[in-house]
């Protein structure tokens, strides 16, 4: 009995609709990246074990899919690991590469490695697919698509300033207006716990302020009186709970509450920076929102911190995130390189544009002109005529087979192919075309360069 074809867990097939909508989204990123200055690079698949693991703390390293060594990869394995089934020595000794978790490591690797070939600052786009040994359910999968934009070698706020223009031209390009682009700074974090004198326990106030959209201003409390942190101490900040206003109303607010935090006062100048060169130039369709209790990737940002939501009638997470860092090469002993970067969430922008019907009715056509088959002289015939559209940038093609004309007329239905050409001896002999339109059923015999005008 024949083995029932699969994939695995996590894992999809894409039909050519969706990788035509796919690519849609992924060129209109592209064209962006391109015209901000972005440069392209890619780097393997897998990596050496050593360059992804302890990067990502102890939950992502259990998440990188490991490859086992060539050939008997027991051969080199750690007896002793082996006989005590202790997983972890033994996969550093049967396995020297691991597929990518993300781009953002490799990418680290990669300036480092070629640091005497860049030219700083080094702006540099990446669209690639990444691998994570995570559960999948809905959203979340083990194979997927990241496109990242980064700088490095520049302390400069204006790079924050020009990915906040560049999320705006890519979410306007693919008509996906009202989106939210949230802001906030690692030191506006840092600041509130100096000025509660709980700078120990950043990571669990932050932690729980991040909740406090999900478990309101009651639940936020309660989590950090667990972890420690006193109530004397969350009076002082009681006003960050109910932080409403404009972008300058809050940054008044944050004056107040920060002023005796020098770092938090650091943390209010960059965003008030930030503010006024956006506020000069305003955004096409995004919007530029103040958020304080954004903390993604807290171990990891050293200031601004962004993440993109969908527009409100679309019940999503994020779609984009990323932030300043000012030590991503230092992991491979180049220390002080700082820089800032962003990421697209491929699969989620699809949702939100098929959500919307956002997609353009020309992303689905692929070809635009069948010829039907009535055999072989007729195929020659309308062969030739495919051979001088295509070469005028018109996607055409023959049917393969003179089949019955019913069963040529439903393929190119089915293919929602917009047009049919019909040609017998008589189109052959007045060397005209029998052109069909398949929407209004309209059929005329034209000559091939008339046939050319109407396709294009």
């Amino acid at each position: 009995m024949a083995q029932k074809p699969s994939i695995p867990k996590g894992t999809r097939d894409f039909t050519p609709l969706e990788v035509a909508k796919r690519t849609y989204i992924i060129n209109k990123i592209k064209d962006q990246f391109e015209k901000f200055g972005f440069q392209p690079i890619e780097t393997p698949s897998f990596e050496n074990s050593e360059t992804l693991m302890g990067k990502y703390g102890e939950e992502g390293d259990r998440l990188i899919f490991k490859i086992l060594n060539s050939g008997d990869f027991l051969a080199k394995a750690n007896e002793k690991a082996f006989q005590e089934k202790d997983s972890l020595k033994l996969t550093a000794s049967i396995s020297e590469k691991a597929l990518r978790y993300d781009l953002t490591v490799p990418f680290a690797r990669y300036v480092v490695q070629h640091q005497n070939e860049l030219e700083f600052p080094f702006k540099r786009y990446q669209i690639q697919p990444v691998w994570r040994a995570d559960r999948p359910q809905k959203g979340r999968f083990r194979e997927f698509f990241q496109c990242d934009a980064d700088v490095v070698g520049s302390d400069s706020l204006w790079q924050e300033v020009e990915f906040i223009q560049l999320y705006d031209a890519v979410f306007t390009g693919l008509g996906l207006a009202g989106v939210q682009i949230k802001i906030n700074n690692r030191k506006i974090l840092s600041g509130f716990t100096e000025v509660i004198g709980e700078q120990e326990k950043l990571i669990d106030f932050t932690v729980a302020l991040d909740k406090l959209d999900k478990i309101g201003e009651k639940g936020v409390k309660k989590e950090m009186l667990e972890k420690g942190i006193s109530e004397e101490a969350l009076k002082k900040i009681q006003p960050i709970f109910g932080l409403k206003g404009s972008f300058s109303e809050k940054i008044n607010i944050l004056k107040k509450i920060l002023n005796t935090s020098e770092i938090g006062k650091k943390g209010i100048e960059e965003l008030e920076f930030i503010q006024h060169a956006i506020s000069e130039m305003p955004l096409k369709t995004a919007h530029l929102d103040l958020d304080i209790t954004l903390a993604r990737g807290l171990n990891y940002y050293t200031g601004a911190i962004f993440e993109v939501a969908a527009p409100p009638e679309v019940k999503l997470g994020s779609i984009g995130g990323g932030g300043r860092y000012d030590d991503l090469t230092g992991i491979f002993g180049l220390k002080d390189i700082s820089g800032v970067g962003i990421s697209f969430g491929l699969d989620r922008i699809f949702l939100v544009l098929e959500e919307l019907e956002l997609f353009p009715k020309t992303v689905t056509l692929n070809t635009k002109v069948l010829f039907i088959n009535f055999g072989e002289q007729e195929a020659l015939y309308g062969l030739k005529a495919v051979q001088k559209l295509r070469e005028a940038g018109i996607a055409a093609e023959l049917y393969p087979d003179a089949a019955k004309m019913k069963k040529q007329m439903i393929y190119a239905n089915k293919r929602e192919i917009p047009f049919v050409i019909l040609t017998g001896p008589e189109e052959m002999e007045l060397q005209l075309y029998g052109f069909k339109n398949m929407n209004t059923g309209e059929q005329e015999k034209v000559s091939l360069d008339k046939l050319m005008e109407i396709l294009k």
